[in-house]
């Protein structure tokens, strides 16, 4: 019996090390917002126990960055949530694998890359958006903007922050797109006098929106997620898409080449564009990979795919290095120091 005992518990041992040895470890590069982490992988963990994730987070341009920077020597095996216009950018350095997920063709058109196989497919759209405290507008006699045009004039002195676009990607969907609607002369224009209303340039997305609602600027240029987010958290937000349309992009996911985790690299990539992962990106994102499947988002304004620019992705991708040392040179004397 104790030999039976024996060979019972060094079976059961053996099983329970072989199931530890079989968890894949993911790193996973991403962008999406810090709060919603845990619940991606959760939610894949119900699908999938056997692959742990480890995320490496920060803002668009830092990530961007981090990952060019990393390229003879890659340390990330996914990114999952970072700009489709980076995911170009990476494309162009033949930084990805090309890899159709299963269950492609259910996806938008707009949100895959046009190679088949696809090198990343998208997930959701961020969309610029005007965050105003109304307290603090009412407090300072400032009227409701309606359009870009309008924060140039000269009672918002003072009163507008927006992200740097070298940090941040919704700086850098805000940039790209204003030189898509204003043509490239008219929207530096554009910038000149805009920077003169601007109190500071945020390193993150999201925080000038943030800082409206807590009353720390009036008016943050920021995405249309955190608006509603923070206005359900209970701020004195108006969420305002400006009446010449709105720059966007996709929050969007590739395989890194050279990964040695192939096969569980493919598992997440093709979990990502699955009916369940999109329901989730629609906790919070008004427009998702899979539109039929979208429901209304509450304190999303409701015109925002009408405002959606035609954004050419592939010239934002290929003129950002550009874009961003023009941008530097001009405005980056306002910018908050970097933490």
């Amino acid at each position: 019996m104790k030999k039976t005992g024996l060979l019972l518990s060094s079976l059961l041992a053996g099983l329970l090390s072989s199931t530890a040895f079989a968890e894949t470890e993911l790193t996973v590069y991403t962008a999406v917002e810090a709060e919603d982490l845990k619940k991606y992988a959760a939610r894949f963990n119900e699908d999938h126990p056997d692959i742990k994730i480890n995320w490496v987070r920060d803002s668009t341009g830092i990530v961007t960055a981090k990952l060019l920077a990393e390229k003879e020597n890659p340390q990330a095996d996914v990114v999952w949530g970072l700009a489709a216009t980076s995911l170009l950018l990476m494309k162009g350095e033949g930084m990805l694998e090309p890899y159709a997920p299963a269950g492609l063709d259910g996806l938008d058109s707009k949100f895959r890359d046009k190679d088949n196989p696809p090198t990343w497919t998208g997930m959701d759209a961020w969309v610029a958006a005007i965050c105003v405290n109304t307290v603090e507008a009412d407090a300072n006699n400032l009227p409701m903007p309606s359009s870009w045009q309008d924060l140039t004039k000269p009672e918002y002195e003072g009163h507008v922050a927006m992200p740097n676009p070298n940090s941040s990607g919704t700086g850098f969907l805000d940039v790209s797109s204003w030189l898509q609607i204003f043509g490239e002369d008219g929207g530096w224009q554009y910038m000149d006098a805009l920077h003169k209303n601007i109190h500071h340039y945020t390193h993150s997305g999201s925080k000038p929106c943030k800082q409206a609602a807590r009353g720390e600027v009036a008016i943050g240029v920021s995405f249309a997620f955190r608006g509603a987010k923070s206005k359900a958290d209970g701020a004195p937000l108006e969420i305002i898409i400006p009446s010449e349309g709105i720059g966007w992009d996709m929050e969007a996911t590739a395989i890194m080449k050279g990964t040695d985790k192939m096969d569980a690299a493919k598992t997440l990539v093709d979990w990502s564009i699955t009916d369940k992962a999109n329901k989730m990106y629609n906790e919070g994102y008004a427009v998702i990979g899979k539109q039929a499947l979208a429901k209304p988002v509450e304190h999303f304004p409701e015109n925002i795919p009408e405002a959606m620019i035609d954004n050419d992705f592939e010239w934002a991708a290929s003129n950002r290095k550009r874009i961003l040392s023009e941008w530097q040179k001009r405005y980056d004397s306002k910018s908050e120091p970097k933490s």
